[in-house]
């Protein structure tokens, strides 16, 4: 827009520049040329032989010139006037006058050129209506040639910016889908003619696609290194259990075994963890989506962990308004995996004693559920990083966990077009999963 502004801008000085100086050039032409016919007008009446004769001459042609266009004026050498309007000095210049002063002072504009000729004063006016004519007309010039164009480049001008400017919006909305982590996002189709902002575009959704191909290979490399040691982990963890059966084994030697047995289910359960978060990411069918009642999934899960809240002097407390229908499309099982993962995460970062609160609401056509805790909570910069796979914060790296349970939350989150946020729970972690309930649940909730 300021592009266009200033060419604009430019072409309007240029434009005026260029009237301004035909103008000029004009006007001094038109300027000497009249003094050129007066300056021959007065050789003329030189060729009368007296004052006499110049007065009768002078008479003759006034009667016959009209006054608006020329004056004729001759003071003769005994003071009587002769002509159709008297031309005398003023301070100011010249002052004509109607000598019969029935039409008053003349207020046109004229040039004058006056000699002494026979001992009286000779004076010649011209009317400078041409030059004025000639204003009028650069004016007009200027109203209805340079304004119009003016306008018209100004508007193509603003057009063609709008133009660029929708096409740099869809460049630049695009590299934030980008920069947040949607490698599917591409560059909107935009109606036109192909110029070098859509020439961007294309390189950009080229690139774009090149980055998604080479993440989903680095996807299915890690699940694929997942799904072929997840066997052998196995073997060697039925191996280890075998291990402590044996009799003669020492109580050093057991704890040795015990101590592997745990570390063997911890990596079959991190790649178990990345099998799932790569089967939802490769496509869960959503045409296995079936009614969900939230509050009953919660009030299952909450009972499945109450004893281990206990044990850990932990409370957990669900809340719902009666009457709210918190029913959402989606899968089932791993709806569950959301709450089980959000309930040991927030008993496991809690202190003894604390409550762990379970909200589910419907409001203005979206579920939402909510999982506070007390706990340390996450800093601000930190919450997208805790979405990583395998990601964990300094102050977890010391309690259990393999830094899989809020991705596997964000994959299922977004495999159910639900929003996730983390959020400050004053203290303590929230964590809200919002659902939108647009396409409303058929059939009957399970």
């Amino acid at each position: 827009m300021r592009m266009a502004l200033a060419l604009v801008a430019l072409f309007s000085v240029v434009s005026l520049l260029s009237l301004g100086g035909s103008y000029l050039l004009i006007r001094q032409s038109l300027d000497e040329g009249i003094r050129a016919d007066l300056s021959q007008s007065i050789a003329g009446f030189r060729a009368a032989p007296s004052a006499n004769a110049l007065a009768a001459l002078i008479s003759a042609e006034a009667a016959a010139t009209d006054p608006d266009q020329r004056i004729l004026s001759y003071v003769g050498p005994d003071g009587l006037h002769y002509g159709n309007a008297l031309i005398a000095r003023a301070d100011d210049g010249f002052s004509i006058v109607n000598p019969d002063n029935k039409s008053g002072t003349f207020e046109d504009s004229y040039l004058v050129l006056t000699t002494t000729m026979y001992g009286g004063r000779l004076s010649i006016a011209t009317s400078l209506a041409r030059i004025w004519d000639l204003r009028e007309t650069f004016i007009n010039i200027l109203l209805l040639s340079l304004l119009p164009t003016t306008a018209l480049a100004l508007g193509f001008g603003m057009l063609i910016a709008r133009r660029s400017a929708q096409r740099l919006e869809a460049v630049e909305g695009t590299l934030d889908s980008l920069t947040q982590g949607d490698l599917s996002t591409r560059m909107p189709p935009i109606p036109g003619r192909s110029d070098d902002i859509s020439k961007i575009g294309l390189r950009v959704d080229r690139m774009a696609a090149a980055q998604q191909a080479s993440v989903s290979a680095l996807k299915q490399v890690s699940a694929d290194i997942a799904h072929d040691l997840k066997t052998p982990i196995q073997r060697v963890a039925v191996i280890l259990r075998q291990l402590a059966k044996t009799p003669d084994l020492g109580p050093d030697a057991l704890r040795l075994v015990e101590k592997a047995e745990a570390e063997t289910d911890g990596i079959v359960a991190t790649f178990q963890s990345l099998l799932q978060i790569a089967q939802i990411e490769g496509g869960s069918p959503k045409s296995r989506f079936v009614p969900v009642d939230l509050a009953k999934l919660a009030e299952t899960f909450v009972e499945v962990y109450e004893p281990s809240a206990e044990d850990s002097q932990h409370k957990l407390h669900l809340q719902r308004r009666p009457g709210d229908n918190v029913t959402i499309m989606g899968d089932k099982r791993l709806l569950g995996q959301v709450f089980a993962n959000l309930i040991e995460n927030a008993l496991r970062h809690t202190p003894k004693g604390s409550r762990v609160d379970i909200k589910l609401t419907n409001q203005d056509g979206k579920v939402r559920l909510t999982v506070a805790d007390t706990g340390p909570g996450i800093p601000e910069d930190e919450r997208k990083n805790v979405l990583r796979r395998l990601y964990r914060l300094e102050q977890s790296r010391t309690t259990p966990g393999n830094g899989l349970g809020l991705s596997l939350v964000s994959v299922i989150a977004e495999l159910h077009d639900a929003k996730l946020d983390l959020a400050s729970n004053f203290p303590g972690l929230a964590v809200t999963l919002t659902f939108s309930t647009t396409k409303r649940a058929k059939g009957t909730p399970v």
